[in-house]
């Protein structure tokens, strides 16, 4: 029995062959007549869909040929292999640029594109209230949490009833025991020896702080803390936002009295002097069994102060005498140590920052077997030689014997770059931070290549307005350079982030054309 089908078979200019085989009647495609153009929102989808398709193809094709090379190089030594990595595909000649430092250096464009000035005054302005907020919301939790200790529950209030007791000959059986009785009213002190007030919490100095981490949450962490003169102790507290009204502010480090716990000031108790923008404060993590398990992984809690309330620290240090002692001229000798190392390899950074700082990063990491982030003093010299950083033997021992000040022989791989290559100021790494949580909005620590795509535009960088370059090619250019920093190659961690803006701070002077490099794409 044959069927008569009208309607549904095609033109042959219309239908399209799939594998030399011809479709079926009721397969083939039905393509109206007379079908409207489709509209610039519809293109535009499409070619962000076909992007987004091809790089992930690539990635794939990436991913499949990198596995196939590390079959063939397997029995390869692990050091060999390193080197090899990090060098493969780059030239090494001091003079010369290679195609990926160029194209790093295609973000120092937006330092020349001044960032508006109305839409900068707006957002700074709503940015400092709403840190003024912040911070009157955390220190009203401070005084709630000291001040409601009641003085009625303070355990000295016994101390008055059980030396009567104790003067009493014949005690009365009949009494019960301290413990079960009621205190009446006129045995109550008004105030014993333990008892805060709010006079005594009011001198103290605020400050804000960072973990030093490469783990993205935690380096994230907003922290506010209080240093108070009258018993010299400090308390931190981490202040989370949740959505745009739901806050919580809870106590990251208790008040106590704490001390220095590496460096030349080991053992000795903070002091007022110890609290300035730049500061580190050290603590034990085994003396915080509350914090987070990230953060006890490691022996040492180490908290970089970020800002601080610069007029009541002025108040507080005109009423006190704080003599200095031997220590801080052997801190002075040991920064000016570290400077001239500094000065000498930011000279040979200049224009390749962001591929050495991000290479050596990587290169580090991967010699870190033991995954404790220590590493030894051979270690370091053949980092230096791989990536042709020169460093005189004498200023090598010299900065080596400051770092290795336990005399283990090890040193934390990140605070040998911080203290030999430097490191950006405070206010420049503020804008990081806010650029990497900005993308990071689910606080994972680390930010997918697609989200990094979607989240970067080009539209304002000089290339693009003078018609040399396009969007794309910038932004391009951009992922291409971030990309090789990273060791996944379809997410970026908070430390290769910051490893990359990093290299690009080293070829920047001014504070405020860095920060443009940073407002400007990302839009903070």
């Amino acid at each position: 029995m044959e069927l008569e089908v009208k309607g549904i078979a095609a033109s042959p200019s219309q239908t399209q062959p799939f594998s030399g085989r011809k479709k079926p009647l009721r397969e083939q495609d039905v393509i109206p007549e007379n079908l409207p153009a489709p509209t610039d929102k519809y293109k535009l989808k499409y070619q962000q869909y076909e992007t987004e398709m091809k790089e992930a193809y690539k990635q794939y094709s990436q991913r499949k040929a990198e596995k196939a090379k590390s079959n063939v190089t397997h029995q390869q030594s692990p050091r060999k292999r390193i080197n090899d990595e990090c060098v493969q595909g780059e030239e090494v000649i001091m003079g010369d640029l290679t195609t990926l430092d160029r194209k790093a250096l295609l973000q120092q464009g937006y330092a020349d594109n001044r960032y508006s000035a109305q839409r900068s005054t707006r957002k700074s302005d709503a940015e400092i209230v709403a840190a003024e907020k912040k911070k009157q919301t955390v220190a009203e939790q401070v005084m709630i949490d000291h001040l409601s200790r009641a003085v009625i529950s303070d355990p000295e209030q016994n101390v008055t009833i059980e030396k009567e007791e104790s003067a009493s000959v014949l005690p009365d059986a009949r009494r019960a025991p301290l413990r079960f009785r009621r205190r009446a009213l006129h045995e109550t002190k008004i105030r014993t020896h333990s008892t805060l007030t709010e006079n005594m919490l009011s001198h103290k100095v605020q400050f804000d702080g960072r973990i030093i981490s490469r783990n993205g949450h935690d380096a994230c962490r907003e922290l506010i803390g209080f240093f108070f003169t009258h018993d010299q102790s400090l308390t931190v507290y981490e202040y989370r936002q949740f959505g745009k009204n739901r806050t919580n502010v809870l106590p990251f480090i208790q008040k106590n009295v704490y001390s220095h716990q590496r460096g030349r000031r080991k053992g000795k108790q903070y002091q007022l002097g110890d609290f300035y923008i730049g500061g580190n404060l050290t603590f034990l993590s085994s003396d915080h069994p509350r914090l987070p398990e990230s953060i006890r992984e490691n022996t040492l809690l180490i908290l970089r102060i970020t800002n601080i309330d610069q007029i009541a620290l002025d108040s507080l240090k005109a009423d006190s005498v704080e003599r200095e002692d031997d220590i801080t001229s052997q801190e002075a000798s040991d920064k000016l140590v570290l400077k001239a190392v500094q000065d000498m390899l930011k000279e040979q950074l200049r224009n390749r920052g962001v591929r050495i700082l991000t290479g050596l990063g990587k290169y580090l990491q991967q010699l870190d077997k033991e995954g404790n982030g220590l590493l030894d003093k051979a270690d370091f010299k053949q980092a230096l030689k791989v990536f042709h950083l020169e460093v005189s033997e004498n200023d090598f021992e010299s900065s080596w014997l400051i770092l290795n000040g336990n005399g283990n022989g090890k040193v934390d791989y990140g605070e040998f770059k911080r203290a030999v290559i430097g490191e950006m100021n405070e206010y420049r790494k503020s804008f990081v931070r806010k650029a990497f949580m900005k993308l990071d909005f689910n606080k994972t620590g680390s930010v997918s290549i697609i989200d990094i795509r979607k989240c970067y535009c080009a539209k304002e960088h000089p290339q693009v307005i003078s018609g040399h370059s396009t969007e794309e090619e910038i932004k391009s250019s951009f992922l291409e350079t971030l990309k090789d920093a990273c060791s996944k190659s379809d997410e970026v961690s908070y430390g290769e982030f910051e490893d990359f803006y990093e290299g690009l701070s080293i070829g920047i002077a001014d504070d405020e054309d860095f920060v443009n490099v940073l407002r400007i794409p990302w839009g903070i």
